[in-house]
């Protein structure tokens, strides 16, 4: 059987760094301890004046490459899952392939807000499942999101990072390693409680007000803090079904970091233990579609996932779209 196995992984952020106390004197109030408190965040990464998403793209893909022992030219294709684009056209992955000389590849981008790497990663395993000219498959999230913050607002300015990561997948004849399975949801009630609204056709950005002051990343209204959790472990436990195994076999769950308290809800309802879980927005904060993927480059460079461990990836974002893929190792 063809399948898509993880070869590599590859992972960039920005030098800058921003810690907490910034934000106590930018907005004139302790926010540090709630940060710390409730979320976990100590301090991120933000992109400089004249740095991009495309910029983090690139040193991250290149990092996967490197890790891979791949050429660029061996490249088939390349995925780019991000929210924040260099552009509204033309895509990020085509400035990305022109980077890092990819001269076959083919490219497209994928937004699914923050469960964009998930969805980009089911999607890329399935090309090389169902056409034999994808062999090596690069997928990239990515998220600039500081570019898109109002430093007024103490309810994302804090929260939101930026950061980029890349997984190279490769096509092997194997039933046992590989991608297993995958799944996605919507809950597209939720579109306009939360996003980045203008930009687009509906909202111009120089012809009124109304589109500059929705140029910026805004909460609109409050989420139900049990909604990922619940969908969470629902789609966790779907996947499981699916390939026969229980979620206690599981070795490591890679999940959306923005709350941590979401990723404890989400364990406590498994009834497995945080360890399974690694988390990395203590020192990143919130990095949206990267998070996942650069989850699993850290953990995957300290040694700790082995040949046939199951890994699953479970991401969410603004749509509210829902994503969900496991592989063995």
């Amino acid at each position: 059987m063809r399948n898509a196995k993880i070869i590599a992984s590859g992972m960039f952020v920005p030098e800058k760094i921003v810690p907490n106390s910034y934000f106590n004197e930018l907005l004139g109030e302790n926010v540090s301890d709630w940060l710390e408190e409730n979320v976990e965040i100590h301090e991120r990464r933000w992109c400089s004046d004249d740095e991009s998403t495309a910029d983090l793209c690139t040193n991250a893909a290149n990092d996967a490459l490197k890790n891979a022992n791949l050429n660029a030219d061996e490249l088939d294709l390349i995925i780019v899952a991000t929210d924040t684009p260099e552009y509204i056209s033309p895509s990020t992955s085509t400035v990305v392939q022109h980077r890092i000389d990819a001269k076959n590849a083919g490219t497209f981008d994928l937004n699914s807000a923050c469960a964009g790497f998930v969805t980009a990663l089911d999607t890329g395993a399935k090309y090389i499942r169902a056409d034999k000219k994808y062999k090596h498959v690069m997928v990239i999230g990515a998220y600039a999101m500081s570019k898109h913050l109002n430093m007024e607002d103490k309810n994302t300015v804090s929260l939101f990072a930026d950061g980029a990561a890349a997984f190279i997948l490769k096509a092997e004849e194997s039933e046992e390693q590989g991608f297993l399975a995958g799944n996605l949801k919507t809950q597209g009630q939720f579109a306009d409680w939360m996003g980045i609204f203008a930009g687009g056709t509906k909202f111009q950005i120089n012809q009124d007000s109304l589109g500059k002051k929705l140029n910026k990343l805004q909460f609109v209204k409050r989420f139900p803090s049990n909604l990922n959790p619940t969908i969470w472990s629902e789609m966790i436990k779907e996947l499981c079904d699916e390939i026969g195994v229980n979620p206690k076999d599981i070795n490591h769950f890679f999940i959306s970091q923005l709350n941590i308290r979401a990723l404890q809800q989400t364990m406590d309802l498994l009834d497995l233990d945080m360890s399974r879980t690694p988390t990395i927005m203590h020192t990143y904060g919130y990095t949206g579609s990267a998070c996942i993927p650069m989850a699993f480059h850290l953990t995957n460079k300290e040694g700790k996932i082995k040949k046939d461990d199951l890994v699953l990836f479970v991401g969410s974002g603004g749509g509210l779209s829902f994503a969900a893929s496991v592989f063995k190792m």
